[in-house]
């Protein structure tokens, strides 16, 4: 296991652990969320093949609509 921060708390996942599969992980749609990984946001297109490494830091922000 590696060790990651999600928005500031810990959290062990499998080495090969990609963004995509995080965010599957803890059920939440790629499509309504904004990540950064270490300080710089990780597009969209990039989840699939953006493979955490040990002490990654994200911040995940989920998206609300509104009006």
């Amino acid at each position: 296991m590696i060790e990651i921060k999600v928005n500031g708390a810990p959290r062990a996942v499998p080495p090969g652990t990609t963004i995509a599969a995080l965010l599957g992980a803890l059920a939440l749609a790629p499509e309504q969320v904004a990540v950064e990984r270490n300080g710089a946001l990780v597009r969209r297109a990039e989840h699939e093949s953006a493979t955490l490494k040990d002490g990654d830091a994200l911040e995940i922000v989920t998206l609300v609509g509104g009006g």
